[in-house]
């Protein structure tokens, strides 16, 4: 009798942690179909954002309620003049939203100010800069900086944040891994008497030097989206789950 007893708890036990493993799988797998609807929805906005027309750059009073949410990838047009400012280089392996672009190189980041005094930090574009080489940076954006007014079009972007393992930044070449602006700022001295900084970057699509360089350009945006696949295999691992309690039970009842 005792024996039974014994046997009937296991069992009771075992099916319990079979039922707590099942729920989490079923719980995870239908987190990840939650997860790609949401991430549908991003691409979805993200991709009319970016073929939308350009609109106004958003005045100065608006600047403290713009939000990567609601705002990144905006088009924006708008005028500005090249600041005699040093220009910053990025270390770029390749682009995620830029499909010209491969191979490692630097992206040429400039300081241009508005008609009202604010400054504006523009990525200009990408050089083939494979050794980081700022002589060969500066004659790349040399000729941008002309003290004349142009129109400019491109996206709104806001400042990354480093990992753990981004190198530090190297002040002699200007040279930084991480798309901060507002540090970079900092430390080239964009803000000096009083300047405001504008708590965004924008990624330059037009114009294109005569060069080419710096090369500007489209962005399109490519979101990883393999939640239906880990969706199948929590919804597998429960059936899985299932499966072998009931070999086991079976097996349990011959015995």
């Amino acid at each position: 009798m005792t024996g039974v007893v014994s046997r009937r708890r296991g069992v009771a036990g075992f099916a319990i942690v079979t039922l707590v493993m099942v729920a989490v799988c079923i719980s995870l797998g239908i987190w990840q179909l939650q997860r790609r609807l949401e991430k549908h929805a991003l691409i979805a906005a993200l991709d009319e954002r970016l073929a939308a027309a350009p609109v106004a750059l958003p005045a100065p009073p608006q600047w403290s309620a713009l939000t990567p949410a609601k705002d990144e990838f905006r088009r924006v047009s708008f005028t500005a003049t090249y600041a005699k400012f040093p220009d910053a280089m990025i270390y770029s392996s390749g682009s995620a939203v830029r499909e010209d672009i491969s191979g490692p190189g630097t992206w040429a980041l400039l300081a241009a100010l508005l008609p009202s005094g604010e400054t504006v930090a523009v990525n200009t574009g990408f050089v083939q800069n494979t050794m980081q080489d700022r002589t060969q940076q500066d004659r790349a954006v040399g000729r941008l900086v002309t003290g004349q007014p142009v129109k400019l079009t491109g996206y709104l972007r806001f400042p990354e944040a480093a990992g753990t393992l981004t190198p530090s930044e190297n002040i002699g070449k200007r040279l930084w891994f991480t798309r901060d602006h507002l540090a970079i700022a900092r430390a080239l001295g964009w803000g000096e008497g009083g300047k405001s900084i504008a708590p965004f970057y924008v990624d330059l699509e037009s114009p294109v030097p005569e060069s080419g360089i710096p090369k500007p350009g489209p962005l399109t945006v490519h979101l990883k989206d393999d939640h239906m696949q880990y969706a199948i295999t929590w919804f597998g691992l429960a059936f899985a789950v299932m499966i072998a309690f009931g070999i086991w039970w079976r097996a349990q009842r011959r015995g």
